[in-house]
């Protein structure tokens, strides 16, 4: 059986008119990495705050932590590290200022020992008297993070941590929440980069308010049932909005010089497909991409600001 460190049915919440979250069922089992991907706006930030007791859910129940996540909502947030997309802690303070006051807040024994291990693992140390303010936007992220786990939590939540920072500082900061994970940490994750959705156990798809996918980054694939053809040649990327037109097309979605069109009826697609096969076009099948699957999964949900 599997030893789960989230487990919540129908959650929902509302602001005003807007139903941001409709029955949210989801379960993650401990030291597992869970990524939340979905449109801008779906419900990813609204859960995550609601699983760790940020804000009250209009229903639901369930448990985090093996703790009743409503009803013992203070004592999961202090086992619960959260790090905002937007950086939060005190720019006018140095990265050490900054780590000491949050072993305060969090009333930690052993300050000057844990502010040290925290500075070493996240590689701070020559930097622990820079002002928080100066910092480039990864060392920003691994202040973050570093203060997101040194009370030593049960579950981490990340929500886009790694917007704007560049491709070495995003694979160092995945390597560590790897290194965390491997360690007994859960952690859940939104993002919307699908080689970051790649890198997690498993993956939750969120659209407007509805989960829609959850799974491994393969399962969720195979279960989407789309058959893609990958175009190749001058202009192909330039047919994407002829062949989305056609009957049997789901989607068609440049990536770079080449064109992917899917579908889910086989015979149909190859109907629409027939007319293009011709030189400078070369087609070959080839697997989904979960970027295919996203795509997909977008077209079949609604906006629900609309």
């Amino acid at each position: 059986m599997i030893d789960l460190a989230v487990d919540v049915r129908g959650l929902n919440k509302s602001f005003g008119p807007r139903h941001v979250v409709r029955d949210v069922s989801i379960q993650v089992g401990r030291g597992r990495i869970t990524g939340f991907l979905g449109p801008n706006g779906s419900g990813k930030t609204t859960t995550l705050r609601m699983l760790c007791g940020l804000l009250t859910p209009d229903s639901g129940e369930g448990r985090v932590l093996g703790l009743d996540f409503r009803r013992d909502a203070e004592a999961v947030k202090r086992q619960t590290g959260y790090m905002t997309q937007k950086f939060s802690l005190y720019e006018d303070l140095s990265i050490e200022e900054n780590l000491a006051f949050v072993a305060r807040v969090h009333e930690l024994d052993r300050r000057r020992e844990r502010i040290q291990e925290s500075l070493d693992r996240l590689g701070l140390s020559a930097r622990r008297k820079q002002l928080a303010g100066s910092l480039s936007g990864g060392w920003k992220q691994r202040l973050a993070l570093a203060a997101s786990v040194m009370h030593e939590p049960k579950l981490l939540l990340l929500d886009e941590p790694t917007a704007g920072v560049d491709p070495k500082a995003r694979r160092e900061f995945w390597d560590e929440i790897h290194a965390l994970s491997a360690g007994g940490l859960t952690v859940m994750v939104s993002t919307h980069y699908m080689d970051e959705a790649e890198r997690c156990h498993d993956i939750a798809y969120i659209a407007y308010g509805k989960l829609m996918a959850r799974g491994t980054a393969g399962a969720v694939i195979a279960d989407s049932g789309l058959i893609t053809f990958r175009a190749e040649g001058a202009g192909a990327d330039r047919l994407a909005d002829e062949l989305a037109a056609k009957p049997g097309v789901i989607m068609a979605a440049p990536f770079g010089a080449a064109l992917h069109v899917s579908g889910v009826d086989r015979a149909a697609l190859e109907a629409a497909i027939a007319p293009y096969r011709r030189p400078p076009l070369s087609w070959t099948e080839v697997a989904p991409t979960l970027e295919d699957v996203f795509i997909r999964l977008m077209s079949q949900s609604s906006d629900n600001f609309q």
